[in-house]
């Protein structure tokens, strides 16, 4: 018995979550500022919404190894509002948010979300990466961004011509510290030796550029925090709740919940890919996220969201629960309460460089690619005109359209939306029939009754009565079958041979 419980306590899963969780804070803590800063508000705010999200959130997630935070993908969102409403309105704004999503958990709406068409949510992201990057270009010269993507995009021109090579200043200074932050954390992802695949690109990148910029003495902006993190909790007053008698802030809180849950789910489903533990509770995570959105409005800190480059390095790491996740928040309150004059050397431009590549990387050209390719010109539209939204105009007005034009996709099967799945459990094989149109209506009966299928038997899905199928299932059937694949089991589909080959992975 007592060597059961210390094998349970200092076993080897235990170990494993502890340099998961290492990992994942030294992944974590510069890419929390750094949405901080591309939101507009003091980089302690997104420290918060980090240790909330590790400590409070880890603990009730749904996705036990999904890792939550700030997140990029509401960077832009946040910026906008901090700068039309003030920081003072975020509060209630997120209050309204996480209820929002504790209502949708608890009404089981998870599968709701799931049902959002992948061209509309990597439209979305990829417009936000684009402004990012665009906003982050002028953090690396030291300077504020500007109101706008477009006007972001506009002044850029003239940050580069202002440069002059023979009259160094503190905005050249600024530029060499990001382009060297750049440079490292790129150089290092591709170089770096096997033994130390784990150590964050990001980490070396700033630490590079920290250093660099102490001891040549640098006058460029540096980080600034509190001497306390208590002392950036900004607690709810008086009149707390009164900025959501305004109409504007309440649709900004409905936008908040609706896409903070969608990328959120959207991770889960990622992550549930990278490894064949616990699946996803996507009713519980959305819960989990709003008690943490909650809690971030309550703080006075950035919303959050389940982000998937936290959560794949959690994976990556060996992580086997949410022990990870729970400590890695709880290095980050350790870090921020005992190092915070360590925080105020790491120099603006060296995070501005960390969200450029961040937001680069969110632009996923080879997506928009991928569905021209596998499902046609109207779900590479969709994308392209979200994605040419979220830019020009605004995140809201880019979502909104891109879900108006996924509804086009309804047409074809406008005679009959129903879908019927009938089963036939054997001894070593469960065998599926489809009949009718399969879309995005129907997504969450299907995905339903594809993931309660016992595992360890053979699967056989007969589609020869599916009449059609739009990209959004077809997208969740090719990821299912894959994983089952993944898993060892054997997956068999008949019916029409363009059919077969629409549905099945291209590995398969």
């Amino acid at each position: 018995m007592i060597a059961a419980l210390k094998d349970r306590l200092f076993g080897p899963a235990i170990a494993r979550d502890l340099t998961a969780s290492i990992v994942v804070f030294l992944v974590a803590m510069p890419l929390c500022m750094g949405i901080a800063i591309a939101s507009g508000v003091p980089p302690e705010k997104g420290l918060i919404t980090g240790i909330i999200g590790g400590v409070v959130v880890g603990l009730f997630a749904g996705s036990p190894l999904q890792v939550s935070g700030p997140a990029a993908g509401l960077a832009v969102i946040v910026f906008e509002f901090v700068r039309d409403h003030g920081l003072s309105a975020l509060g209630p704004v997120l209050v309204l948010a996480g209820l929002l999503q504790l209502v949708a958990g608890a009404l089981r709406m998870g599968g709701f979300f799931r049902s959002i068409s992948p061209a509309v949510v990597h439209g979305m992201l990829a417009g936000i990466g684009a402004l990012i990057v665009i906003g982050q270009f002028h953090i690396l010269f030291d300077s504020r961004p500007l109101s706008s993507g477009l006007e972001n995009l506009a002044a850029m021109p003239g940050r580069v011509l202002g440069l002059s090579p023979f009259d160094l200043r503190n905005t050249e200074f600024a530029l060499m510290i990001g382009l060297i932050t750049i440079a490292a954390m790129l150089g290092w992802e591709k170089f770096r030796p096997a033994s130390l695949r784990l150590v964050p690109g990001a980490l070396i990148g700033v630490t590079l550029a920290t250093l660099i910029a102490f001891l040549t003495g640098l006058e460029i902006a540096r980080v600034d925090v509190p001497a306390s993190i208590m002392g950036a909790i900004d607690a709810p007053g008086t009149g707390f709740l009164a900025p959501l008698a305004s109409p504007a802030l309440l649709v900004t809180a409905l936008a908040i919940a609706f896409i903070a849950s969608a990328e959120t789910l959207l991770s889960a489903a990622a992550v549930d890919r990278m490894h064949d533990g616990v699946r996803t509770d996507y009713n519980k995570e959305l819960r989990s996220q709003g008690i943490g959105n909650l809690l971030c409005g309550l703080a006075g800190a950035l919303p959050m969201t389940g982000v998937i480059v936290r959560s794949s390095a959690n994976v990556q790491a060996g992580a086997r629960s949410r022990r990870s996740t729970i400590l890695h928040g709880v290095w980050i309150l350790g870090f921020v309460a005992l190092l915070p004059w360590l925080l105020k050397e790491i120099p603006m431009a060296a995070l501005g460089g960390i969200l450029v590549v961040t937001g680069w990387r969110l632009v996923s050209l080879s997506h928009v690619r991928h569905l021209f390719a596998s499902y046609g010109l109207l779900p590479a539209a969709t994308w392209a005109v979200t994605f040419i939204l979220v830019v020009m105009t605004d995140l809201l007005t880019g979502v909104l359209v891109g879900l108006a034009l996924s509804l086009i996709e309804l047409i074809p099967h406008r005679k009959s939306l129903r879908l019927a799945v009938d089963e036939d459990h054997a001894e070593e094989e469960s065998r599926l029939r489809l009949d009718g149109s399969a879309t995005f209506v129907s997504l969450t009966r299907l995905t339903g009754t594809l993931e309660r299928l016992p595992t360890g038997r053979d699967i056989h899905i007969d589609v020869h009565r599916l009449r059609g199928i739009d990209h959004t299932s077809a997208e969740m059937v090719r990821e299912w079958i894959a994983r089952r694949i993944a898993g060892g089991q054997s997956v068999a589909m008949a019916g029409p041979q363009p059919m077969v080959d629409r549905l099945l992975p291209p590995a398969h």
